[in-house]
């Protein structure tokens, strides 16, 4: 077993703070180009789902040690389910990739940001209802909460926008 205090939360926080920065730009490009003709939500989900699952799932997986330590969970050893979480990340972000590459339509670019921000939704409620929520304080359940709901608001829109 490795010792928490020689387990940097340094390699998650910046991973962190770059996918804050770039779904940030990414949202709202998102903005912009659905209110184009036509509209698109193809480099919004490039950045906002993509680029962001693909750098949540080294935090989780790869990085998953450093990011226990950041997130005030770690349990000395890998944990499993973290990585499985990453996968889930690398899942959506893979989704929007294909949805773009193949193009499938507004539709299912959409998609990929409802199944986004339900999931960052859901767990939000989960923290929320759970008695145990050392691993996120107030700001990180504001902050899932309001990515939730403005991922899920863009997947909606981006629906209305395909028809």
């Amino acid at each position: 077993m490795t010792n928490q205090s020689q387990i940097s939360p340094k390699p998650s926080a910046r991973l962190m703070l770059w996918t804050f920065i770039i779904g940030g730009v990414g949202y709202f490009i998102g903005i912009y180009t659905l209110m184009q003709d036509p509209p698109s939500l193809t480099w919004a989900a490039l950045l906002a789902v993509s680029a962001t699952g693909v750098l949540s799932f080294f935090r989780h997986a790869v990085f998953n040690r450093s990011d226990a330590v950041h997130g005030g969970w770690d349990y000395g050893q890998r944990n499993n389910f973290q990585i499985e979480v990453g996968l889930a990340n690398l899942a959506w972000g893979v989704f929007a990739i294909l949805a773009i590459v193949f193009d499938w339509g507004l539709a299912a670019v959409a998609a990929s940001f409802l199944i986004s921000g339900l999931y960052f939704l859901f767990v939000a409620i989960f923290v929320m209802v759970t008695p145990d929520t050392r691993q996120r304080g107030l700001g990180g359940l504001i902050g899932i909460t309001v990515w939730g709901l403005m991922m899920v608001a863009m997947g909606v829109s981006g629906m209305l926008a395909a028809g």
